[in-house]
């Protein structure tokens, strides 16, 4: 994919311009993150809808044979699939550290690197996770460290 940044400052608003050869499903997906990026993420207590914001959320994790979101408020269920929120959430601030967790980056608070082959992240409200060894390289990067 060949990406192009053109400034104007005649521009009345932000555009963006998707050129294709056809229409594909990673067209649609694009197309669907862009219109989509102040959505809201549906969560449940039970039978009730909490709508959250990407900002609200501490992390999303799997647990029981279903996915978790931590707000600084509480844990609720999720009926999306950890693949489905990468694709949903913003993946600058949205990271996965293991097989079963994804992080949001801004919320975090301290990193401890004294252990061997891992990183234990500790986000916002005192909540610890930690990074498993396949994924070390990707959150230094993303961290820039």
């Amino acid at each position: 994919m060949d990406v192009k940044v053109r400034i104007d400052p005649a521009a009345p608003v932000l555009s963006v311009t998707i050129t294709a050869p056809a229409m594909t499903d990673e067209v649609r997906a694009l197309a669907a993150r862009l219109s989509n990026r102040d959505a809201l993420l549906m969560a449940w207590d039970g039978e009730t809808a909490i709508p959250l914001r990407a900002e609200d959320i501490l992390r999303c994790y799997g647990e029981d044979k279903g996915v978790k979101v931590q707000t600084l408020r509480g844990v609720y269920d999720l009926r999306e699939r950890l693949y489905e929120l990468e694709g949903r959430l913003d993946r600058h601030t949205f990271v996965r550290i293991s097989h079963s967790e994804i992080v949001n980056l801004k919320k975090v608070t301290a990193l401890d690197l004294s252990l061997t082959g891992t990183i234990r992240i500790t986000l916002a409200g005192d909540t610890v996770c930690y990074v498993s060894r396949r994924y070390v390289k990707k959150i230094k990067e993303a961290l820039g460290l």
